[in-house]
């Protein structure tokens, strides 16, 4: 079968090629963010229009264009729709039970401030449940849950994403990390611990910018005692995992440890002010109301008028989501999937595209073929994990077996453009990568020169911001970050890992992630208002990751944290 080897500068000019690379992405990006374009729809073109300058401009075959995106649209259900849609289902089924109201009076009982909540939820939970499955199931379970608090559409969707910036690095069990390993042969441990020393400086600052933005600067120094011991207690059980045991369970321990500090914290303290506004500022119109520190007014916001619970009415209500935390960490753990599959997978090696494509230098040392292997582990995909969960949460919640087939169908049909989104986004994604067009953009951050570890973290970022995943950004840009760093005469392990953790940064901003939240929070259509609200958050925390890994290549005593090869 005859091979096609990728073109990254198509035009002869760096600049030119640049340019028509980045075509797709900012048609994507503005369209959603005019809110003029429904995101599905705007997936949809922007996939059009990518598919165009592969083959028109780039000289990619129209049938391997074709495939490549095919593939792609394949990726995006699973496992990252198969996910959502079953967290959702779940979500769905507490709330017509009556669980999730009774949940939301628990959190209400370890704090009832919302800045407090939004620690404990959006930042601690939801780093659980990234090192746990990833994949947007941390975006999704905590945007249901900030929802069910009464927080307004907007906030429960941005502040997820903000959120879940830190620990997406060693998310579903590592999987970055393993993937930045196989493409450029460190070692994972290595690797694992170095991002272990880059990290944690963000993983203190996040929970402090996450509550400025959601109270303003005077709100956050308020609670700021307890903002620095759910961020420095994950912070340093982040630096002590990953250097000292290993890169699997960083998030998972690290949040435990977080969450646990930060609940017997909150026995011995409390804020002088208890800001109950669910409003971001306390001031947020799409909630119907406006709010003060001291709360909304008679009457509004969830749980407004509902009786109190019993403590087994509490302990009943957190049954769903413990069995699904404990089914979502065995479902990621390697002798799990040793045991189920060899037994449930279905490997489909794509006709006409596996090893047909060469990726060839500068991007790689050494030109070899692209492969293309649908692994359809349904078994041990981590949605499959959720959907037993929710059989198992539907059955003792006394849903007939009739009634949890009709609510599947109807969770079906309340994401059935959510899923169209994520699947065009995923082939989008998937294209570009087959093309070749994300690598000329990866080229034009390598030439760049002295100032390579800052832009070479925002290649990172970047590769998130394209695919949706820090996993997918790794295996796309680390290779190439390794052979760049060599020739400049930095450590490749520095840069490898600044891929790494820049690219958390740009899962805020990722089209995927972005559906997710809306999908979770029931703020349909209103996309392009959530990737205004947490654009710039992304990049200037992407600069920031970039500023410290530029001191760690050039300035004393950062130099010092470097692992070199």
């Amino acid at each position: 079968m005859n091979t096609w080897n990728q073109v990254y500068d198509p035009f002869g000019s760096p600049w030119l090629s640049t340019l028509a690379a980045s075509l797709p992405v900012i048609a994507l990006l503005g369209m959603i963010a005019s809110g003029k374009v429904k995101a599905h729809i705007a997936a949809v073109l922007s996939l059009v229009l990518a598919f165009c300058v592969a083959v028109f401009l780039f000289g990619m075959p129209a049938d391997l264009a074709t495939r490549a995106s095919l593939y792609g649209v394949a990726l995006g259900l699973f496992p990252i729709g198969w996910i959502i849609l079953n967290v959702i289902f779940l979500y769905r089924l507490t709330v017509e039970k009556g669980w999730f109201a009774t949940l939301q009076q628990s959190v209400a009982g370890i704090t009832t401030d919302r800045r407090l909540q939004l620690l404990l939820v959006a930042f601690a939970f939801g780093a659980f449940f990234e090192g746990a499955g990833g994949f947007g199931t941390p975006v999704a379970v905590t945007g249901a849950i900030l929802i069910g608090l009464g927080f307004s559409p907007l906030a429960a969707s941005g502040l997820s994403l903000i959120a879940n910036t830190a620990p997406v690095a060693y998310g579903a069990l590592g999987a970055p990390i393993q993937g930045l390993a196989s493409v450029t042969g460190y070692d994972p441990y290595i690797l694992g611990a170095m991002i272990g020393r880059q990290l944690p400086f963000f993983s203190v600052l996040v929970p402090f910018w996450l509550i400025w933005v959601f109270a303003g600067f005077r709100g956050m120094l308020q609670i700021w005692p307890a903002i620095l011991v759910c961020g420095g207690s994950f912070a340093l059980a982040q630096f002590g995992i990953s250097n000292y045991v290993n890169p699997w369970i960083v998030d998972i321990g690290a949040a435990l440890i977080s969450m646990g500090a930060l609940v017997m914290f909150l026995r011995v303290w409390r804020p002088a002010v208890i800001w109950t506004s669910p409003a971001l500022r306390g001031n947020d119109p799409s909630l119907g109301y406006v709010t003060t520190v001291d709360g909304p007014k008679p009457g509004a916001g969830a749980g407004a008028g509902t009786r109190t619970a019993t403590s087994s009415e509490i302990m009943l209500a957190w049954v769903p989501w413990i069995i699904l935390s404990v089914i979502v960490a065995i479902w990621g753990t390697g002798w799990f999937k040793a045991i189920v599959n060899p037994i449930f997978t279905w490997k489909y090696e794509v006709p006409g595209l596996h090893n047909v494509i060469m990726k060839v230098p500068p991007v790689v040392a050494k030109a070899h073929p692209e492969a293309a292997v649908f692994a359809f582990t349904y078994m041990s995909y981590t949605g499959t994990g959720v959907l037993f969960a929710a059989i198992i949460s539907g059955l003792i919640m006394r849903f007939s077996p009739w009634r949890l087939v009709t609510a599947y169908l109807e969770t079906i049909w309340v994401l059935r453009y959510s899923l169209i989104t994520i699947s065009a986004m995923l082939a989008l994604g998937v294209l570009t990568r087959y093309a070749g067009v994300d690598a000329t953009l990866g080229l034009a951050f390598a030439g760049t020169g002295i100032l390579y570890p800052f832009f070479g973290t925002l290649l990172g970022w970047l590769g998130v911001a394209l695919t949706g995943s820090d996993t997918a950004s790794n295996v796309l840009f680390g290779g190439l970050q390794k052979i760049t760093s060599e020739q400049l005469g930095l450590s490749g392990i520095l840069m490898a890992s600044a891929n790494s953790s820049g690219g958390v940064m740009g899962k805020m901003i990722d089209a995927q992630s972005i559906v997710v939240a809306s999908t979770a929070t029931g703020y349909f259509g209103q996309e392009g208002k959530i990737l205004r609200f947490v654009f710039w958050h992304s990049i200037v925390l992407a600069c920031l990751v970039g500023g410290l890994v530029m001191l760690q290549a050039y300035v004393y005593p950062f130099t010092e944290m470097v692992i070199h090869p």
